[in-house]
């Protein structure tokens, strides 16, 4: 290394700093204005929510996302409805269709619904599972459907970092909306791992 390059001395620290200042800014400025809305592109998920919809069209499945809470105060769902047992998990044929089945409550210990609905009106149906264990929450449910067959898929999501909930039991009030269903009679189950439950369901 020559002497001249040993003894140069060090670049002053305002012009580093105006260095930066002068990519930052712009960059911030460009990002900021020409930036898409919404989430960022998440290849992963884009591209298996795609492959999902495909397969369930081709399967003749229509999947509809539902609104599901925690009520608060009491049952707001009509009871009523002829309930029985049924096998736990997904029917094979959705669970095969689907590119990674949904994460489902352990089982169902209770469910509050009625026998019959109004095609135009919502739909309630209450129910009380069992999550996972203690860092999983609500996060929503799905419902497939398919000619005379209805699965609800509730869909919890896991916790990050140190939260928890108190409870793995978990009371879910889940409202189809109005128009979902047309007039006709189907067979609903309310799915999960082990024990899931069904009941006929006729719509006006």
């Amino acid at each position: 290394m020559s002497d001249a390059l040993k003894n140069r001395p060090p670049w002053p620290l305002k012009w580093i700093v105006l260095a930066i200042a002068v990519v930052i800014v712009p960059y911030t400025f460009i990002t900021l204005r020409y930036r898409k809305p919404g989430p960022a592109f998440e290849p992963y998920e884009d591209l298996k929510a795609r492959a999902n919809a495909s397969r369930l069209l081709n399967a003749g499945y229509r999947r509809i996302p539902i609104v599901a809470t925690r009520p608060v105060d009491g049952i707001r769902a009509a009871g009523g409805a002829a309930l029985a047992g049924a096998a736990g998990g997904l029917p094979a044929d959705l669970r095969t269709t689907l590119v990674e089945p949904p994460q489902l409550p352990v089982e169902i210990a209770g469910v509050v619904a009625a026998p019959t609905a109004t095609a135009t009106e919502p739909y309630a149906i209450q129910a009380t599972c069992t999550l996972p264990n203690n860092r999983y929450q609500l996060s929503g449910a799905d419902i497939f459907v398919r000619g005379e067959i209805v699965v609800i898929a509730p869909t919890f999501d896991r916790l990050t970092g140190e939260m928890s909930v108190r409870s793995r039991q978990s009371t879910l009030l889940l409202t189809i909306p109005p128009e979902t269903l047309k007039a006709g009679k189907y067979v609903v189950t309310l799915a999960a791992e082990r024990a899931s439950h069904t009941w006929p369901l006729e719509v006006k």
